[in-house]
């Protein structure tokens, strides 16, 4: 029985693929990089951004700073909508607040740009709390951020349950020492989630509510 349920938001609240590919290939074109893979481009849902221009471009330093600020220009004025809730969450987010849990988003996203999406897609009500990073932090570590959750929470985590898509979420629940459900609809693969030691592993929105 879990009483806090910490959601990751990109690929486990909302399918985010679209406002982020086409944000990541206007700032990969300042660079004169033309992507169009999508198996690329998915990438970079799960890891800070500044991360994944480095490891996977190259941009690193004043050119990785940079990158960021080309997808920012794009990503933050108007792409941030383009991000459709999943199909059943926004009923498991009410069940789960019926319930008397308390739900909190756990994103890479500056907490500023989360915000923003959370209210866009008319699910601010259902959560207690945002957690994500200042925009100035190029690396967060998703563990901190549980971290900081938990604190805010007041938990020690006994009661508490990560739910995301990728191998951050899981290795940060993992570090913070909480349980981890990891979701397949999201972006994340089964062999990620498993490797990466999630708890829990679910197709659906349905099932999420079913373990907790």
């Amino acid at each position: 029985m879990y009483n806090l349920v910490l959601f990751d938001l990109d690929g486990t609240i909302t399918q985010s693929e679209y406002g982020i590919f086409s944000s990541v290939q206007y700032a990969l074109e300042k660079f004169g990089i033309h992507e169009t893979d999508p198996k690329n481009l998915r990438r970079f849902i799960g890891p800070p951004l500044y991360v994944s221009f480095s490891e996977f471009y190259d941009l690193k330093g004043d050119d990785g700073e940079l990158a960021v600020k080309y997808y920012r220009e794009v990503y933050e004025t108007e792409n941030y909508k383009e991000a459709p809730v999943y199909d059943g969450v926004k009923e498991l987010l009410k069940a789960l607040k019926d319930e008397g849990k308390r739900l909190m988003v756990v994103t890479s996203k500056p907490k500023e740009m989360a915000d923003k999406v959370i209210e866009h897609v008319g699910v601010a009500p259902y959560f207690d709390a945002i957690v994500g990073p200042g925009r100035e932090m190029l690396s967060p570590s998703k563990k901190d951020l549980i971290l900081k959750a938990l604190g805010i929470a007041g938990s020690d985590g006994k009661d508490a349950v990560m739910v995301g898509d990728r191998l951050f979420d899981i290795e940060g629940a993992c570090g913070a020492g909480i349980d981890s459900i990891g979701v397949l609809y999201g972006y994340g693969s089964r062999e990620e989630l498993e490797k990466a030691g999630a708890t829990y592993i679910v197709d659906t929105p349905e099932q999420i509510a079913d373990r907790i």
